[in-house]
């Protein structure tokens, strides 16, 4: 008798013991490795999860009502690209599965299992800009930063610092992805760093180092060279385009780059007054196109695109990864030489002699040049930001003012400009009403000390230094 009861007792510990859900009374939680928001086009917020489950995880919108997310895609192995132009190359493995769920209107937080995210914000007054974040690693440039240096490296920093200043919405402005290539033998600074275009890397570059700031906001992310198809577009689909991932636009087979390399402009509105347009500017050349390339179809189509959306507001920020009206560093005796981008060049002036841009695009952002900079024109050209300082390997140093009247292009007359070379951040926050269109655009140091102050106005930025602690 006393052993059948002592069996009877261990059968009810076991049964306790085994996961309920293999009695179908609960279901098995699903922890995810990330959880963000990309801010997509009009009103459209999408959560997404990266998660090591083949499974998606439920979201709970505010605490109240769950939701199973959807499957985006799938884990896989795929083999390296025909093109690829790198000395070591490897198949990308993607063991992640990516899941997505729409934003419910005036939803305002979002939680998956122990994780938690902010939800898209009715009132914008405060937005982080970054550009050019990751870890330069490619070996046919035989450039290698030193990933395991904080201070050599810095993303991690900035994104916390930029995370403590509480925004309403964040942009990055492309090339997030830079470890192409595997640290060399006996170089310290960057021994052990992942490599190559799959989770791994993507992880070791940005989602880990962002974890603070991709909870804080949405984000709106602008494409850049380094995810074009023959980089890491593989990654750039998965994990943070705002449009669906398709099979004919994931950038596995170089015969779909002919779509995959070119994505739709889209707005992000702000309110009636103001709003963001990302155009996807990923495959532009350095040289200016002929009018029978391909590029210069595809990117005067978009342009034509970019000419409707600004009409839906009175004031447009544009943005495109690579800068039309820059500088970067000269070499020798040289202190600066000309940085915008003659591909897009090219097919801006042909639509837009005169200043570039379609009227209503009163500020360009971009990044690809490592520097901050600020420059407002005395002719109609629109104000121009380069905001490529936030991580990767530094451009080199320009003069930190330009002479009145220098030309960055046809008739592109500066008025107002200023520089700054070393690592860091910036925000836009909103000055007075919003009808009119006054921003205040703050240049931080990776630690989150202000050390520029511009006001953004009617097509025209003034800039002021102040006072800053050694570099």
């Amino acid at each position: 008798m006393k052993l059948q009861n002592f069996v009877n007792l261990a059968i009810t510990l076991l049964t306790l013991l085994v996961p309920f859900s293999c009695f179908g009374l609960i279901e098995a939680v699903v922890e995810p490795d990330t959880i963000f928001t990309v801010q997509a086009e009009g009103q459209r917020a999408i959560l997404r999860t990266l998660t090591r489950s083949s499974i998606c995880p439920k979201v709970v919108w505010d605490s109240k009502v769950e939701q199973v997310m959807t499957l985006r895609v799938g884990t896989a192995t795929i083999p390296v690209r025909s093109d690829s132009t790198q000395i070591d190359r490897k198949d990308a493995i993607f063991d992640v599965t990516t899941c997505e769920a729409i934003w419910p209107r005036g939803v305002k937080q979002a939680r998956i299992a122990s994780r938690e995210v902010q939800g898209p914000r009715s009132d914008i007054q405060r937005i982080v800009l970054i550009a050019d974040t990751g870890c330069r690693m490619k070996a046919s440039e035989n450039a290698f930063q030193p990933c395991n240096d904080p201070i050599k490296w810095p993303f991690a920093q900035v994104a916390k610092s930029a995370a403590a200043l509480k925004p309403d919405l964040v942009i990055h402005i492309g090339d997030i992805h830079y470890r192409e290539s595997p640290c060399p033998k006996g170089n310290s600074g960057c021994a052990n760093a992942a490599w190559g275009y799959g989770f791994d890397a993507w992880q070791a570059d940005f989602f880990s180092p962002a974890k603070p700031l991709l909870a804080s906001a949405p984000w709106v992310f602008v494409r850049g060279n380094h995810e074009s198809c023959a980089r890491a577009g593989q990654g750039w689909f998965r994990f943070i385009a705002a449009e669906p991932w398709t099979l004919s636009r994931s950038c596995n087979d170089p015969a779909d780059d002919h779509d995959a390399d070119y994505s739709e402009p889209y707005a992000v509105p702000l309110d009636a007054h103001s709003q963001f347009v990302v155009y996807d500017s990923s495959r532009t050349n350095g040289k200016p196109f002929l009018t029978t390339d391909l590029s210069f179809g595809k990117y005067t189509s978009q342009l034509k695109s970019v000419s409707q959306l600004v009409q839906k507001r009175p004031n447009s920020f544009f943005m495109s990864h690579h800068p039309l009206l820059a500088v970067v560093s000269g070499k020798n005796a040289i202190p600066f030489k000309l940085a915008g981008n003659e591909g897009l060049q090219s097919v801006f002036e042909a639509a837009y002699p005169e200043r570039l841009f379609p009227e209503g695009v009163s500020v360009s952002l971009h990044g690809h040049v490592h520097l901050f900079e600020a420059i407002s024109f005395k002719s109609k050209h629109p104000v121009s930001l380069v905001l490529g300082n936030s991580g990767s390997a530094n451009e080199g140093r320009v003069p930190e003012t330009l002479p009145v009247g220098t030309e960055l292009f046809k008739g592109a007359l500066i008025e107002d400009y200023i520089s700054r070379a070393d690592y860091g951040f910036a925000t836009l926050d909103r000055v007075g009403p919003k009808a009119n269109g006054e921003w205040r655009l703050t240049e931080y140091t990776t630690m989150g000390q202000a050390v520029i102050e511009c006001t953004l106005s009617d097509s025209k930025s003034h800039c002021t230094k102040l006072n800053s602690p050694a570099h």
